[in-house]
């Protein structure tokens, strides 16, 4: 979806994908249309870009390897231990008192859900060293 800001005098900007191809019995039909707004300081005036890609622009070209096939497994595995261990009312009175006794470390995390994912990213990694 495209994000549209509206002023006085209509469409000042507009950014995201205007347009994406149809698929329809494993055939697409049309091209993306893709508007995108620079919002960094720049010297030029010329801020908004339109790009009209292919419909097989964002196909994949490459199967992926097994590094990439690991990453993504690890981060579902821990995406779901995240999401149940923050629904855990057993935990949640521990996981606080640790959280807030390692927020104001130097490399402590300053949010709940980072917390999460680092203690759920280390006993993932720990599981999977010690198989």
């Amino acid at each position: 979806m495209a994000k549209v800001v509206v002023g006085p005098a209509g469409i000042e900007t507009i950014s995201g994908a205007l347009m994406k191809p149809k698929k329809k019995d494993g055939h697409k039909c049309g091209n993306y249309l893709v508007a995108t707004h620079r919002q960094a300081a720049s010297t030029s005036d010329a801020c908004q870009r339109l790009y009209a890609k292919r419909s097989d622009a964002y196909a994949r070209s490459t199967v992926p390897q097994a590094k990439e096939l690991a990453a993504r497994a690890r981060f579902s595995s821990v995406a779901a231990a995240v999401k149940a261990r923050s629904k855990d009312l057993m935990q949640q009175a521990t996981d606080i008192s640790n959280f807030l006794a390692q927020k104001d470390t130097p490399t402590g995390k300053k949010t709940m859900k980072a917390y999460l994912w680092k203690v759920c990213g280390d006993a993932y990694d720990a599981a999977l060293a010690g198989a």
